[in-house]
């Protein structure tokens, strides 16, 4: 028996009159949820969305499903809130979560190490699963271009995003990278809605004076779309003043994308690997330029529209469906573990 077939996620249940594709607070988080269900579930598994409740209704939440027989697993995938600036609220929920979960996961060993220290509590390393079924066509090259083309995506400039820092420290280190003989440009991405009008505005003024850097401004793209404007680069920056773990980077290693990432929260431990590489955020463009430097020098990177890239995502693809079903058991076995003992 598979591990895939021993465990059965049931559905989000869907509020009353909630439109389709829309995000809600999850239904499965309400206690009174839980007590009218507890006989259609065996455990309560926890990711995401806990910003929308009180430390108090976690603590009910946790209580709930208890009382239903239910134990408790919590993913920390974020140790500091990307979605937020003031971070009290979450750490006084963390305080309710890590703590009252009978069983913990995290992505990297940095994060489990920081969960052990602040909470006393040991949290199973389980790796991000792959974001892409299969690996996509790997985009042609035009012909005769050789530019080193490096890529940012700003969202809709949520909380973490240090727009303007990071798109100025581009800017400079594309120059130094030019002024070393090395043709690099880059490619900056942006909703048209955004959170920020101030910013996205100063964006849009640092792009315009910027002699190598190419504003994008677009609706929010398809998973499609979105896979093939990554696949086109040589490099993504990530672009975060702050956080934990980035499924932008797990998109990015499916794609073959070398990632430079900033050296807060716990980006580069999420893949040892060269094509992944770390910058001081906040240094400016020269750190930026030397860790782009390294990427464009790494045999661990390849470019988009070679025959290297093609290679190694059919490799990456190959190794995350093995990667993937050990993540599978990983829960399985945890599950298991959980229910024979409660």
């Amino acid at each position: 028996m598979s591990a895939s077939s021993e465990v059965e996620v049931l559905g989000d249940p869907r509020p009353e009159g909630a439109p389709a594709g829309q995000w809600w607070p999850p239904v499965a988080l309400d206690p009174h949820w839980i007590d009218a269900h507890a006989a259609d579930a065996d455990i309560l598994h926890i990711h995401f969305g806990t910003e929308s409740f009180t430390p108090e209704r976690l603590q009910a939440t946790i209580d709930a499903a208890h009382d239903a027989g239910w134990p408790v697993v919590f993913t920390v995938h974020d140790l500091v809130h990307p979605q937020l600036v003031d971070q009290d609220g979450y750490q006084r929920q963390l305080d309710v979560l890590v703590p009252g979960a009978d069983a913990l996961l995290t992505l990297t060993p940095g994060a489990a190490v920081e969960i052990a220290r602040r909470w006393d509590r040991r949290a199973e390393v389980v790796a991000h699963p792959a974001l892409l079924d299969t690996p996509p066509r790997a985009p042609r090259r035009a012909r005769g271009d050789k530019a080193f083309r490096v890529g940012m995506h700003l969202k809709d400039l949520r909380s973490n995003i240090a727009a303007e820092q990071m798109v100025g420290a581009l800017d400079a280190a594309l120059d130094r990278l030019a002024a070393g003989g090395l043709d690099a440009v880059g490619e900056v991405r942006m909703h048209r809605r955004v959170r920020d009008t101030r910013v996205r505005d100063r964006v849009r003024e640092l792009c315009r004076r910027s002699d190598r850097i190419t504003l994008v401004e677009h609706d929010r793209l398809g998973d499609d779309d979105l896979a093939a404007a990554l696949a086109a680069l040589d490099a993504c920056v990530l672009p975060y003043g702050y956080g934990t773990h980035s499924g932008w980077l797990e998109l990015c290693w499916d794609l073959g994308v070398p990632v430079a990432a900033p050296s807060t929260g716990y980006y580069a431990d999420q893949h040892a690997h060269p094509s992944v590489a770390s910058f001081t955020a906040g240094a400016g463009g020269e750190a930026l330029a030397t860790t782009l430097g390294q990427l464009a020098d790494s045999p661990g990177s390849t470019r988009a529209g070679t025959r290297a890239r093609a290679e190694q995502l059919r490799q990456r693809h190959e190794q995350r469906v093995v990667d993937d079903l050990a993540v599978a058991t990983a829960h399985a076995e945890l599950y298991r573990r959980l229910l024979e003992k409660n």
